[in-house]
């Protein structure tokens, strides 16, 4: 079995982890309806991408309820 021959101090620790940290993801508007949306990606809002529409947009079930009431 594998066994560290020495201590690893906490300097050489924690110079190994530096690149571990989690970056925001960059988000840009939306051309269509200026929500945030990662680039190169559909628009989770709109559908749209490059300024056509690809995928039809979601229709939330609870909102028809409401207006019928």
């Amino acid at each position: 079995m594998a066994v560290p021959r020495k201590k690893v101090t906490r300097s050489k620790r924690n110079m190994r982890r530096a690149h571990d940290s989690l970056t925001a993801p960059n988000l840009v508007e939306c051309d269509n309806c200026n929500e945030p949306k990662l680039p190169h990606h559909i628009c989770g809002e709109c559908g749209y991408y490059a300024g056509r529409l690809v995928v039809a947009p979601k229709v939330d079930e609870y909102d028809d309820e409401d207006d019928a009431a």
